[in-house]
């Protein structure tokens, strides 16, 4: 019995996971990355998410700016059957993060009820800033402050940078969000 649910779990599940590997072989822009997921083993491929928008901010638990997790909360129940991906990094950059990502995770779920991809936590600017983020700064600007937001093209040919100021239920970041959808 034991072998007869191996097998159909594997019957299941194989097929999804050489549609994530051709995808993930397919995708040769910035995003073939592996980026482990806050709190933690599991780690996403960000080609999983090709051909969908993305919006990618670097966050911080202790800053003015962390009630717009509220915000981008809503931003992702809003547009993220229209294809919209919010992706969270985390980031002591600016030395407004926890220390611990146990801490970190429970302002996220807990606090703000996140359900978008919050990633671990990892330097968002400079040398020692994650490859999303050398991508981004070099097509854009690096971060500024906590909070900025990058909008991502479905094709990723197109990057638009928005500061920690820019709310993300403002018109002009909602504008922008429904002309990449």
């Amino acid at each position: 019995m034991k072998r007869l649910k191996n097998i159909i779990l594997t019957s299941l599940l194989a097929p999804s996971l050489f549609a994530f590997s051709v995808s993930a072989s397919e995708c040769n822009d910035f995003t073939n990355q592996d980026v482990r997921k806050l709190r933690s083993k599991e780690s996403i491929n960000l080609c999983q998410f090709k051909d969908k928008p993305l919006l990618i901010v670097n966050t911080a638990s202790n800053c003015g700016f962390t009630p717009q997790f509220e915000q981008l909360e809503a931003l992702h129940k809003e547009y993220k059957e229209q294809g919209l991906v919010v992706l969270g990094f985390p980031s002591d950059s600016f030395f407004q993060e926890e220390n611990d990502e146990k801490d970190t995770a429970e302002m996220c779920f807990i606090n703000y009820g996140v359900t978008f991809n919050m990633m671990a936590t990892s330097d968002v600017k400079g040398s020692d800033a994650n490859p999303i983020f050398k991508h981004l700064a070099n097509k854009t600007r690096s971060p500024s402050w906590n909070f900025n937001k990058y909008l991502v093209s479905k094709d990723r040919q197109t990057i638009t940078h928005f500061g920690s100021r820019v709310k993300p239920q403002s018109d002009e970041l909602k504008q922008a969000i429904e002309k990449a959808l």
